[in-house]
């Protein structure tokens, strides 16, 4: 009994770290598009463009070559191509690109606590979609959400914006578009896998996207710095965060998965202040916890 307690133990804890390495891994992306942007000149559009054509590209090489799936096979459903086209354009590239435009106009710590309000917007959609009133843990997670919105954007004082005001809505924007990325492809990721669903995804909104801004339309300086950075935006924050977001699923459930994952914006924050030196007060990190105590609060409705 006692080996048969350490395994479990171990395995519990294989799966804690994987999911752990994910969400600070994501945090660190954002933190690093943060200083691709104000630092060395680029583009929300270029760095958009590259990171779903590059992405989505090694998802679906790693999902034929190492999980042996079948990725053309999802085309052959008329119905699923259209869902997966809109959820390739819509979804992947209105969050991917909603997201850097926030930490473009604002920064990594404030865009990517704002990106957390989608479990609070998914949580009141499906009240009006089964025409009942929250539960009592809704309406708090709600009230919560809107007071650290108020406390992250305006440090306490109703006059100031601690953000600019396009920071702001691009950020609750991509709090929007995370809501639509989660519950738009539920059929299609329980028919076809994770893996296969956001590699198409990836890889359509970044052709899509092409014909707006061409990958080969280049804005920013090219540095050590800046090719270290986005090939850590790509491979760290997308590939190997993705993979060992899937992985730690083995080893704990999908939904204490996606409670550890709530150490991304953390992560962000702190790499942020630190690393940028974003000014991040006392008002703007009680506003940061309230609002990832909804994911919190949230799981118990869905327990």
């Amino acid at each position: 009994m006692e080996s048969q307690g350490a395994i479990i133990s171990n395995t519990r804890t294989k799966g804690i770290s994987l999911v752990l390495i994910a969400a600070i891994f994501w945090g660190v992306s954002g933190t690093v598009a943060q200083f691709l942007f104000h630092h060395q000149g680029f583009s929300t559009s270029w760095l958009t463009v590259i990171r779903l054509l590059l992405s989505g590209i090694g998802l679906l090489v790693f999902a034929h070559t190492i999980g042996g799936d079948n990725i053309w096979a999802i085309w052959k459903n008329k119905r699923e191509a259209i869902q997966l086209v809109i959820f390739g354009i819509f979804g992947m590239l209105a969050v991917q690109y909603t997201y850097f435009a926030a930490i473009e106009h604002g920064n990594a710590a404030t865009a990517t606590v704002l990106q957390y309000l989608a479990p609070v917007i998914i949580a009141c959609y499906l009240c009006m979609q089964s025409k009942a009133l929250p539960s009592k843990f809704e309406l708090i997670a709600i009230t919560l959400a809107l007071i650290g919105t108020f406390l992250l954007v305006t440090k306490g004082n109703i006059h100031t914006l601690s953000i600019s005001l396009p920071g702001f809505l691009w950020g609750i924007l991509s709090a929007f578009a995370l809501a639509f990325y989660t519950i738009y492809p539920g059929n299609l990721l329980a028919r076809w896998g994770s893996l296969i669903t956001v590699g198409w995804g990836m890889l359509i909104g970044g052709i899509s996207f092409s014909f707006i801004h061409p990958p080969w339309k280049f804005q920013g300086t090219w540095s050590v710095s800046s090719f270290l950075a986005v090939v850590s935006v790509v491979i760290l924050g997308t590939l190997i965060a993705f993979f060992c977001y899937m992985e730690s699923m083995k080893y704990i459930g999908a939904s204490e998965a996606s409670l550890l994952a709530s150490a991304e914006p953390l992560s962000a924050a702190f790499l942020a202040v630190v690393w940028l030196q974003v000014s991040f007060g006392l008002a703007e990190w009680v506003g940061a916890l309230a609002i990832i105590a909804t994911i919190f609060i949230l799981s118990l409705v869905k327990k």
